[in-house]
């Protein structure tokens, strides 16, 4: 009976030492770390592997170190130039220091995910609607930055922000289609002036080369003379010497220099 007895006694602390045991073993993961309290004062970070947590005396507090995807739900933005939009964004951060991001903020998922709003609200305001459109990596190195030196104090590296979409108010929209349309309407209209300009060019230098060389008007007018030639249409041409138009041109200029009949007489 005394031996059924004291067996039955040490079966109770061996259970008692191997439940103790079993609770103090923890496996880390690679990308995990704990985050160890001793008497509600913190310890150290352990892991990955295998560590010794003692129950009671110590406390683990379990932390991922994977980059991790922040989506900033929309926000609406007035810019510089007083236009509303909506804008949503994506954040990537993660983890580098376990014992801050537990220590210095209590829940730093919602903390980033609330700073990363103010913040978009805060650049974005500051800038026009333009440079929202057409400098989209600008702004978003200017978001990580601000996010990246405020989060550093709670272990948070952020890596990345991305602007997913900027929505604009349909009589924004078609505002903005009118601009494009009269900017593209400009150009062509300044490109068509730039052409005029060169070809006026062009023809000024050829006329002072026809005007130095005399055969080369014969050329260029023999030139005319088969191209119109090649054309199947019903076309019918006569030709006529150079001379002879030169002719009809001399003779105009005489005439012109000439005095009138009335003047000759009244000298006589």
């Amino acid at each position: 009976m005394m031996s059924t007895l004291l067996s039955q006694i040490w079966i109770v602390p061996l259970f008692i030492l191997v439940f103790i045991v079993i609770s103090a073993i923890k496996i880390l993961r690679e990308y995990e770390r704990g985050v160890v309290f001793m008497l509600g004062r913190f310890w150290k970070v352990k892991g990955p592997g295998l560590i010794l947590i003692f129950p009671v005396i110590q406390q683990m507090v379990r932390m991922d170190l994977r980059t991790r995807v922040l989506d900033v739900p929309q926000q609406d933005v007035i810019s510089r130039d007083n236009v509303s939009v909506r804008v949503n964004a994506v954040v990537y951060y993660r983890v580098i220091q376990a014992e801050k991001a537990v220590i210095q903020v209590e829940n730093y998922e919602a903390a980033t995910s609330q700073l990363a709003q103010t913040t978009l609200r805060s650049v974005l305001g500051q800038h026009d609607l333009d440079e929202m459109l057409a400098e989209r990596d600008k702004l978003n190195a200017d978001i990580a930055r601000i996010l990246d030196d405020q989060t550093e104090a709670w272990g948070i590296k952020v890596a990345n922000v991305e602007l997913k979409r900027v929505d604009l108010d349909e009589s924004m929209i078609r505002a903005i289609a009118r601009q494009a349309e009269a900017e593209r309407g400009r150009r062509a209209k300044v490109i068509d002036a730039e052409g005029e300009l060169q070809a006026s060019e062009r023809f000024r230098e050829a006329a002072e080369i026809l005007s130095a060389q005399p055969q080369a008007i014969q050329l260029r007018y023999l030139t005319t003379m088969q191209s119109l030639a090649s054309d199947r249409t019903s076309l019918i041409l006569f030709p006529l010497p150079l001379e002879f138009i030169d002719a009809f041109g001399r003779g105009g200029k005489q005439a012109d220099r000439a005095p009138p009949a009335d003047d000759a007489t009244t000298r006589t």
